[in-house]
């Protein structure tokens, strides 16, 4: 199973997840209150998490085009719900419900 590193607000936790899994789910399914407002759709890009280490997969077209209409994010920033676990990561997590005051948003399909 692929070992997941993630950085958050409260700091890090380490946990294995599915092969296959979507990374938000992941996240979110260990404790990690992860914004996804869209409910995984690639529309809000609330689930963004910053990769550190590791293969997040190619990029697809969603995911691109809607990273692609905000300022200020690295060329290591992608969508957490649109990412399948297929190896060891670590992440950066950088939108969370408990620090922004709102609930997390409709879970994510599998």
């Amino acid at each position: 199973m692929p070992h997941i590193i993630a950085e958050t607000a409260t700091g890090t936790i380490s946990f294995e997840a599915i092969v296959g899994q979507k990374l938000v789910l992941a996240l979110e399914d260990n404790g990690v209150d992860i914004l996804h407002r869209c409910g995984g759709n690639a529309r809000c890009t609330t689930c963004r998490v910053e990769l550190i280490v590791g293969d997040a997969g190619e990029m697809g077209p969603n995911e691109q085009a809607i990273l692609s209409t905000k300022e200020g994010l690295n060329e290591n920033t992608r969508l957490s719900c649109q990412i399948r676990v297929n190896g060891d990561m670590e992440v950066k997590v950088i939108n969370q419900a408990s620090v922004a005051g709102i609930e997390p948003g409709t879970r994510p399909e599998d």
